[in-house]
């Protein structure tokens, strides 16, 4: 599977369009120089405050734009989903604005405070005890057999094309971005924001970020097609997981990312204890491995300005400490 240039360009209108519809509701987040981060890496370090977001996540942006597109017969039967915790609290927010039923679909070894979060916003959950890709598959199914809609996490043109609107929102701060650093699970992000910036600025490098201890789609790049694989736990429960056969965030990936690094769980550690020391924030650790892999490669991009994609803040706070200690 390929993405050819018309799809491409398409997948450009249709985020113009989102970064256009979603406001007010969706929050412009702000794109923050970090003094002590850019003295200590050498480059000139942008934070993308995405964990400032609504829901804490850039989930609200895909989440949003779906809703918004849905057709009246899918309103009113509402949709079915499959999160970790992130992009069910941004689904079940979107849906409740726009009073749409919602579904959540999860393991049962999510985090209790992410799911109390998402039935707190109105949506009804659903627990599995199996791995998250098994999960996302049987919710597809479910709906399938209902005749509602599913909501993939990132498995979805419109989906992807709310997160876009990160890659539209970083090129009006920053015109003269360099870099773009972004974590990678399922793809979704950094598909929206590469194809943004490709459009929009064709010579920012975007670099796609994995824990070393959950690389899949790294890893199926590697090999040219979608593979499964074994993961170890991380910091990084957000990018964690397999990818949904046939994603089309593969082949966006395959296009729009420039370069990879993987990061070790201390290397994610680190970034976060960075961030809290410098700017006072409490973030997740899929966002700690977006400013791990900068600060990895900073020999690479001495003087450069480059941006980090902090893509949430939803951690317990005991899981927190305990990756500060």
């Amino acid at each position: 599977m390929s993405i050819d240039d018309a799809t491409f360009a398409t997948l450009f209108s249709d985020i113009q369009q989102a970064h256009n519809a979603l406001r007010p509701g969706v929050s412009v987040t702000p794109l923050t120089y970090s003094q002590l981060l850019s003295a200590q890496s050498g480059s000139e370090i942008f934070l993308k405050c995405e964990h400032l977001q609504h829901t804490g996540s850039f989930k609200f942006r895909g989440a949003s734009n779906k809703v918004r597109l849905l057709t009246e017969q899918q309103r009113q039967q509402g949709v079915i989903t499959a999160s970790s915790g992130n992009h069910g609290q941004g689904v079940a927010l979107a849906g409740k604005a726009a009073g749409v039923p919602v579904t959540v679909y999860a393991t049962t070894t999510a985090s209790a405070l992410k799911l109390d979060a998402i039935r707190a916003l109105g949506a009804e959950v659903v627990t599995l005890d199996t791995d998250p890709l098994s999960v996302e598959l049987e919710a597809a199914r479910e709906a399938e057999r209902r005749g509602t809609l599913f909501v993939s996490p990132y498995n979805d043109l419109q989906i992807i094309a709310g997160q876009g609107t990160i890659g539209m929102e970083i090129h009006e701060q920053l015109p003269e971005v360099e870099a773009v650093f972004v974590a990678v699970g399922g793809g979704g992000m950094i598909s929206g924001i590469g194809t943004a910036l490709k459009h929009v600025s064709p010579n920012v490098q975007i670099i796609g970020c994995w824990p070393e201890n959950a690389p899949t789609m790294e890893r199926s790049l590697v090999a040219g097609e979608i593979i499964e694989m074994e993961e170890l736990d991380t910091l990084s429960d957000g990018t964690a997981g397999g990818i949904e056969p046939g994603s089309v965030t593969f082949p966006l990936c395959q296009r729009v990312i420039d370069h990879t690094v993987l990061v070790s769980e201390d290397e994610i550690r680190n970034a976060m204890k960075a961030v809290a020391r410098s700017e006072r924030w409490i973030i997740e650790g899929a966002a700690g491995v977006a400013l791990a892999g900068a600060l990895k490669l900073a020999a690479d991009f001495q003087g450069k300005r480059i941006a980090v994609v902090l893509c949430g803040r939803n951690i317990l706070l005991e899981k927190f400490i305990g990756a500060l200690l």
